[in-house]
């Protein structure tokens, strides 16, 4: 008569379930040695009971198994993280390269390249972007020139406050250049000096005499002229005249 099937569930009653764990561990650790020993396999079991007993078998050792574990296991998942970054590198090259050609395609579209391609309803919107880009420019272009004329008429107004603060001066310096010399001609009009060091006479002296020099010897009539008069105390009563006199 054949075994039944046992059902697999936990065993509720704790002598039988320690005493079938006793069979089934050693059944286990059999089979582990005889899969090693049979075909050239490395195995590493770890086993804990429920009390926290370690029971543990490694055909070359446990603490090898696991750390040949740890290597297969930490470089499948750095190759498989590598992988995944370069494909997330790949994926975004791809992206750019896609968007830097549109670009080269819209740039050569704006400056009336390559429109054979283009359907009607393209070319009426790179006429709008045309438009409104010209309009812009044309915006900036004002925009640009009245600020340039502001700055002008700023500076125009800066120069011309200057050029009144310089009239003003001139003025000033032109008024005190009058009254020194008019200080001047008049102290040049009341005496002059001569360049040997001597004063001259008065302008009304300074003149030629109109009349000619005479020489009068003896007692001839003596005609006195015009100007100042000889004291008859030098001339006398016989109208002689001394040569000093002349």
């Amino acid at each position: 008569m054949g075994r039944g099937r046992v059902e697999l569930k936990r065993i509720e009653n704790k002598i039988n379930r320690q005493v079938t764990f006793s069979k089934r561990r050693n059944g286990l650790l059999k089979k582990a040695y005889e899969l090693s020993v049979l075909c050239d396999a490395e195995v590493a079991l770890i086993i804990f009971s429920s009390r926290g007993k370690l029971y543990e078998f490694g055909s070359a050792g446990t603490n090898k198994t696991l750390e040949r574990y740890q290597r297969c296991c930490y470089t499948s998942q750095d190759t498989s993280a590598a992988d995944r970054e370069t494909q997330s590198w790949y994926q975004e090259v791809s992206k750019l390269k896609a968007k830097y050609e549109s670009l080269q395609r819209s740039q050569r579209h704006l400056l009336g390249e390559d429109l054979g391609p283009l359907s009607v309803k393209e070319l009426q919107n790179l006429e709008k972007q045309l438009e409104g880009a010209l309009s812009q420019a044309r915006q900036r272009k004002t925009q640009m020139m009245i600020e340039q004329m502001e700055e002008l008429r700023q500076k125009e107004r800066y120069l011309g406050d200057i050029n009144k603060q310089l009239k003003n001066k001139l003025c000033q310096l032109e008024a005190e250049g009058h009254g020194n010399l008019r200080a001047i001609q008049c102290s040049w009009e009341s005496t002059s000096v001569v360049g040997n060091g001597t004063f001259t006479a008065h302008p009304s002296q300074s003149n030629p005499l109109d009349c000619e020099p005479t020489l009068q010897i003896g007692y001839h009539q003596f005609v006195p002229a015009e100007g100042p008069t000889v004291p008859r105390n030098l001339a006398g009563e016989s109208n002689f005249i001394h040569g000093w006199i002349l």
